[in-house]
């Protein structure tokens, strides 16, 4: 008995010097999670240039909508991403953080809102592109996608975060930024949340460009629908009209329909043109409620929709595009009429 107890014994030290390593070792990776800060949003980060590395912008955009170096914000889907800052600054005279995200829920862009609205009090523009995630009708709209969400960012509580750190996704990023920060890697992701996402301009392949659109068909939004369209429900307006009764009465709101390629356009007389246009009547009506509102309507035939050479796909237009639409916004905000768009409201003065 003894000599079977005995003999167990360097297995046992054996397995403990195992677990001890990998503890230690476990512990000194959490460390390095922790003050390398991939998302720099812990609160005891130490003072590092950090710059996005996470390729899921619900991660980066929290730290970027809280920061003071910005008072204004763009919010929407990848169709809003190219919407670039150094031309939307000049054109407002403020200063813009991108915060579009790719496939952006209703539900994502309105939390994304809140930590910039309670980061920012005093504003002074906001931009929102209404695409079909804003128009689905029904009861109810979809919360999240496929992509992870990091609720606990989104919170006033940040101390959470150190209970969030130690998984695959932080490892991953904070080896991407360190790599950054000791030079031997190059960031690939703008400051103020602005990254194009297409190809080089330069290397536009119209052939492939074409066979993308010919291949795509109308957007119509999701949701149940019966009876006639007055009666039809828009459960997104309600936290439309939380993100536009969040910001200051004095404060630039731009709500802009975006321009998808004429491929994806409706058929006037249609079912899916009712749900736009009845959707489009929603928008406006709330938009007359609250002041220093603009809604734009790019999502129509025109000299943008029907060039199929502005575009990669039906939704992505090329850079040059989201300048035209930025010159766009603060041409309308001006009275000024354009064969781009149309101005929903407010009417125009006579």
């Amino acid at each position: 008995m003894s000599s079977s107890i005995s003999s167990s014994d360097p297995w046992k030290r054996f397995f403990r010097t195992i677990a001890g390593a990998a503890a230690i070792g476990a512990g000194a990776l959490y460390l390095f999670v922790v003050l390398v800060d991939p998302f720099d949003i812990l609160p005891l980060s130490p003072p590092l240039n950090r710059v996005p590395v996470a390729s899921n912008q619900r991660y980066s955009y929290p730290t970027i909508a809280r920061s003071q170096k910005f008072d204004s914000a763009v919010f929407g889907t990848s169709s809003s991403r190219l919407l670039r800052p150094a031309v939307l600054n000049p054109a407002f005279d403020a200063r813009f953080a991108n915060l579009a995200m790719n496939d952006a829920t209703v539900y994502e862009q309105t939390q994304l809102f809140g930590v910039f609205a309670r980061a920012h009090p005093a504003p002074k523009a906001l931009i929102v592109g209404l695409d079909y995630c804003w128009c689905v009708t029904g009861p109810d709209y979809q919360q999240l996608t496929f992509r992870s969400f990091p609720q606990w960012m989104y919170r006033k509580n940040l101390w959470a975060g150190y209970g969030e750190m130690f998984n695959l996704y932080a490892i991953q990023s904070a080896g991407q930024l360190f790599g950054i920060l000791i030079g031997i890697k190059k960031p690939d992701q703008g400051l103020d949340g602005y990254t194009s996402f297409v190809p080089p301009d330069d290397t536009y392949d119209r052939t492939r460009a074409q066979l993308h659109l010919t291949t795509s068909i109308p957007a119509v939004p999701v949701g149940t629908r019966s009876g006639p369209p007055s009666t039809w429900e828009y459960p997104t307006m309600a936290p439309l009209r939380a993100m536009l009764t969040g910001m200051p009465a004095s404060a630039s709101k731009v709500l802009f329909f975006v321009p998808y390629n004429r491929h994806m356009l409706t058929e006037p007389g249609t079912e899916a043109q009712a749900v736009w246009d009845e959707c489009r009547r929603h928008v406006v009506d709330l938009a007359k409620t609250v002041p220093q509102t603009l809604v734009i309507d790019f999502m129509f035939h025109n000299p943008i929709t029907d060039n199929d050479d502005n575009y990669w796909d039906g939704v992505h237009y090329r850079i040059g595009v989201g300048d035209r639409l930025a010159h766009d916004f603060a041409a309308a905000e001006r009275g000024e009429v354009s064969a781009d768009y149309r101005v929903l409201w407010p009417p125009a003065s006579k």
